[in-house]
């Protein structure tokens, strides 16, 4: 009996996986469909808040959740629109490390540690293969247009979120929401 339901439990678990795959790709019609014919990946958008000593600033952000998502990241992009960008969530706090390899644009990296301050402000060169890294676990990075911090006065410890905070803030120590990251105040 136990010999049939491993095989059993495998088929239906393949057939789950199957169907999820498909379910979560990108959608062959409309604007998705070019997006699928480019190579691009339709992505979740979330607003992102930075509280800086001038005021929010605000931002909306493609959210690359998968391993695939972040590896491809900004790559071959020709141009990204002011206010927006890519978030990098992270699952659990990490020692993140980005590099700029095959992307031709500039960017400003925020490292966000896990309370929601900015760790650093870090500027990336278009094709640079050298690491950036703030040297301490961040939740989450957020790749914004080259001069965006400056212009903005983003700096280290300005505040940030993403996503909807109306429903409450995140309890310390919890995983990571890639949809919405609400810490609590200090």
């Amino acid at each position: 009996m136990r010999a049939l339901s491993l095989p059993l439990s495998a088929l239906a678990l393949s057939l789950l996986l199957c169907g999820c795959r498909g379910a979560s790709g990108p959608q062959e019609d409309g604007a998705n469909g070019a997006a699928a014919q480019s190579g691009a990946t339709a992505r979740s958008t979330v607003p992102l808040r930075v509280a800086t000593t001038g005021g929010t600033r605000a931002f909306t952000m493609e959210v690359a959740v998968t391993a695939a998502e972040q590896e491809q990241g900004l790559m071959h992009r020709a141009d990204l629109p002011q206010g927006h960008g890519m978030l990098f969530p992270f699952t659990l706090p990490r020692t993140a490390s980005f590099w700029m390899k095959d992307t031709p644009l500039p960017l400003d990296l925020l490292f966000i540690r896990p309370d929601g301050t900015v760790a650093a402000v870090l500027h990336g060169k278009p094709q640079d293969l050298h690491p950036l890294s703030a040297g301490e676990p961040v939740s989450a990075v957020a790749e914004i247009g080259a001069g965006e911090a400056a212009r903005l006065g983003i700096a280290a410890n300005d505040r940030v979120e993403w996503g909807d905070c109306r429903e409450g803030r995140g309890q310390p120590g919890a995983p990571i929401n890639p949809l919405a990251f609400c810490p609590a105040a200090p």
